[in-house]
């Protein structure tokens, strides 16, 4: 009896067994659905297959039979249409919900979509509640509308198409500079050095003053620019960039300043002219541009249609025509002959305000246009001294932009020691600046830099009027959110 137990029960195993394998075998057999971001849904090369996608809902629209969502996850300026039963609907499909869909992607009727997908399990991952949601479906809010919220503007179509393009714009600067032979350097955040020499800096001081007064020693400050520790480098390498975050301690609630902002400054040896700096802008902010209206034409062209209509005409003229050059003396002159009323004086010596760049771009065709030369004592002590006669000047040069007024900066370098010496010593400055003049004393050559604002590039190339809506987490004087 026992035996005669033993074996029923070893066939039951066996047959338990069995099924175990069978329901295993075909569960693995089953195909599982493919995982794809919207921009890979939608590029269409999936039709036909049992495919997943997660995003935010963008809109939804109930019928009798049917269910439609728009569903998009930052990966393209378009949603993808999800078309199922309306058995499906659930109270929480809201729009701003997020959720995870499975079904078949087809090929859409539709001549403004080119594929649908056809769901048969639509799942709420997060409820969203569209009352309080301070976005509305079927509303475009402005983007001064949205900047009330930096947490959540980039759920809307015109900030995450902005995302999108500062993305690449920024992959495409570092793609300029590899291509051309330059080496990125990672210049400090934390630095003793005040390049610009305005006194615009935020100091860094430890938490507890009690440790030690001076953490760093010496006062240490949140860096204006990368450009002096570029110069170091370039000692050793003949091109060199930097592309990072700068601040400037300015009081300001202008369209076109920011407490933080990102810098893209570059530095080349054995050069001894403006014009081997303007070539490398001018070269610069056209590649750049074209790559950017041509991989992200989508969302170029929102800007170019809701925010600023028209503007592409006006940036594929600035892309068609070489860039004018006039000197300081020259702009002068063009500022005292017009007709234009200026609120800040235009004589020989004065610095050049928002209103009058802006004016000398109308004035050379609404293009950007170069001006050079600038009176030495405006220039800061690493500018090269043109030693001229009587106008003193400096070889510096600015890059002036439609909409914006100034966008780079740049100069020749001083190398000549003697010079440089007397010019540190004339502001005080021989002391803290000993190792800037060892720069010249160990195998110095000619060179210089420039430095353009990333920020204002954006607003330039997109036609947008403030500053704070071309970055994600603006920084600004009495505005430190999140």
């Amino acid at each position: 009896m026992l035996v005669a137990a033993a074996e029923m029960l070893s066939v039951a195993s066996s047959a338990a067994a069995s099924r175990r394998i069978w329901f295993s075998v075909r569960h693995y057999c089953k195909p599982a659905p493919t995982k794809l971001r919207i921009s890979e849904a939608l590029s269409g090369a999936e039709v036909g297959t049992t495919v997943k996608v997660q995003g935010w809902v963008r809109s939804v629209r109930l019928q009798k039979k049917h269910l439609f969502l728009h569903v998009n996850d930052g990966s393209s300026s378009k949603p993808l249409q999800i078309v199922t039963s309306s058995d499906l609907s659930d109270p929480l499909l809201t729009f701003g919900s997020s959720v995870e869909v499975t079904g078949i992607l087809k090929k859409s009727t539709h001549q403004r979509q080119p594929v649908e997908l056809q769901a048969d399990e639509v799942h709420v991952i997060g409820e969203c509640n569209p009352v309080n949601f301070p976005f509305k479906i079927k509303q475009t809010p402005s983007i001064e509308y949205i900047r009330q919220f930096p947490h959540l503007r980039c759920r809307t179509s015109a900030f995450s198409s902005l995302l999108r393009i500062r993305a690449e714009a920024s992959a495409t600067i570092h793609s300029y500079f590899k291509e051309n032979g330059f080496v990125q350097i990672h210049t400090p955040i934390i630095t003793s050095n005040d390049c610009e020499g305005a006194g615009e800096l935020f100091q860094v001081e430890p938490p507890i003053p009690e440790i030690d007064e001076n953490f760093f020693s010496v006062p240490a400050f949140l860096t204006v620019s990368g450009q002096l520790h570029l110069e170091v480098m370039s000692g050793a390498f003949s091109k060199v960039y930097a592309f990072g975050p700068t601040f400037r301690a300015e009081n300001s609630q202008s369209r076109r300043h920011l407490a933080e902002f990102y810098m893209v400054e570059a530095e080349i040896s054995f050069t001894q002219s403006l014009e081997d700096l303007t070539k490398v802008m001018e070269d610069m902010f056209k590649s750049v541009t074209e790559h950017v209206l041509a991989q992200c034409a989508e969302d170029v062209d929102l800007f170019h249609r809701d925010v600023r209509p028209g503007h592409r005409d006006a940036i594929d003229v600035m892309l068609q025509k070489q860039f004018p050059t006039i000197t300081y003396s020259e702009a002068i002159k063009i500022l005292n002959h017009s007709s234009e009323r200026f609120m800040f004086p235009t004589q020989w010596g004065c610095d050049l305000q928002t209103e009058h760049e802006k004016y000398l771009v109308k004035h050379c065709g609404d293009i950007p246009v170069f001006v050079t030369d600038y009176p030495y004592k405006l220039k800061p002590f690493y500018a090269r001294d043109n030693k001229d006669h009587p106008e003193h000047t400096a070889a510096a040069v600015d890059l002036l932009v439609p909409g914006v007024g100034e966008l780079c900066g740049g100069s020749l370098r001083e190398e000549r020691l003697d010079v440089l010496r007397a010019q540190l010593e004339e502001v005080g400055l021989e002391d803290t600046y000993s190792w800037y003049l060892d720069l010249r004393r160990f195998g110095s050559v000619p060179h210089g830099g420039f430095g353009l604002g990333f920020e204002r590039y954006l607003q330039c190339i997109l036609g947008v009027d403030n500053i704070k809506d071309v970055i994600p987490f603006p920084r600004f004087s009495h505005s430190c959110l999140l």
